[in-house]
């Protein structure tokens, strides 16, 4: 088994975990009414367009998300928080450090023992969601079931939903399909984006992501026969009968949209299986971007 597999399989328990620690962190995450934006790079970006998503939709304040190297810092906010797993990543750490006496800071990260300790405010650390692979599946997870949690969001339903997630198997010949569109809709779009970004990274398949309502205004003109489209959440109405009528394989998101990217998750290292790829050790990517002063 690789890492990524034994990473993946061992979400229920740490979605637990996270849920169970929620509440000792209220002080550190944000509060109702604050003006809120969340950071992050890569995974941790699309983590933090489900959260920001979940905030705002949920009544608790104006939530914004960015790439930490995209941050607009002439927008004004109660507080920033920055999701890293490492703890290293170069823009994170820069951005916190120009945000420091000025921005109340929170960073979530897997290691307690990294520079953005001492660069945020406030802390959260999820050491027991921390992973060998390369490839992100846990933390990530985590990260964002602690902020629904946190947000009032989570149940034991959706632990329910990622057991089942990692006990069914996929639906026979999803991993022979030559290109896979996953589609989602408010919280759910960050969900399509990061299990995009998974398939690429794990398995180098031709993978993209769309808002659901987007798909059709020409994304959808790549869609046939051997292709797969992949809806996290509720479907528009209409769109699987339009999928379907390309000669395109149509996927129902039946589960929590979370467990749902459990799912993804799996199809990225059954895809890379059958290509005979290591998923634990994917093309030119590394644990976390540490970008020498030259680059910068």
């Amino acid at each position: 088994m690789t890492h990524v597999e034994h990473e993946l399989n061992s979400q229920p328990e740490c979605w637990i975990r996270a849920a169970e620690q929620a509440k000792a962190h209220d002080g550190a995450l944000p509060e109702v009414g604050e003006r809120v934006a969340i950071v992050g790079c890569g995974t941790s970006f699309f983590m933090a367009q489900a959260a920001a998503a979940l905030r705002e939709g949920s009544g608790q304040g104006e939530t914004d998300a960015f790439a930490a190297s995209e941050f607009p810092e002439s927008r004004s906010y109660d507080r920033v928080v920055a999701l890293t797993r490492s703890g290293t990543t170069t823009e994170v750490l820069e951005l916190l450090g120009r945000l420091r006496g000025r921005t109340r800071t929170t960073a979530i990260t897997a290691d307690p023992a990294t520079p953005v300790m001492e660069r945020a405010d406030d802390l959260v650390v999820l050491d027991f969601a921390d992973e060998r692979s390369v490839v992100q599946t846990r933390f990530a997870t985590t990260a964002l079931t602690l902020f629904r949690a946190h947000l009032g969001l989570h149940t034991d339903d959706i632990v329910a939903d990622a057991r089942t997630a990692l006990a069914t198997p996929l639906p026979e010949g999803l991993v022979d399909c030559a290109q896979f569109t996953f589609l989602g809709r408010g919280w759910t779009v960050g969900l399509a984006n990061e299990a995009g970004l998974k398939m690429r990274e794990a398995s180098l398949a031709w993978t993209e992501a769309y808002p659901a309502m987007e798909y059709r205004h020409g994304p959808i003109s790549v869609t046939t026969a051997g292709t797969a489209t992949w809806m996290l959440g509720e479907a528009p109405e209409g769109l699987a009968e339009q999928v379907r009528a390309t000669g395109g394989r149509w996927v129902a998101g039946e589960l929590d949209p979370l467990a749902e990217l459990v799912r993804a998750q799996r199809l990225a290292v059954a895809v890379a299986a059958a290509r005979g790829l290591d998923p634990d050790r994917p093309r030119h990517l590394t644990r976390s971007v540490v970008l020498a002063p030259s680059a910068r």
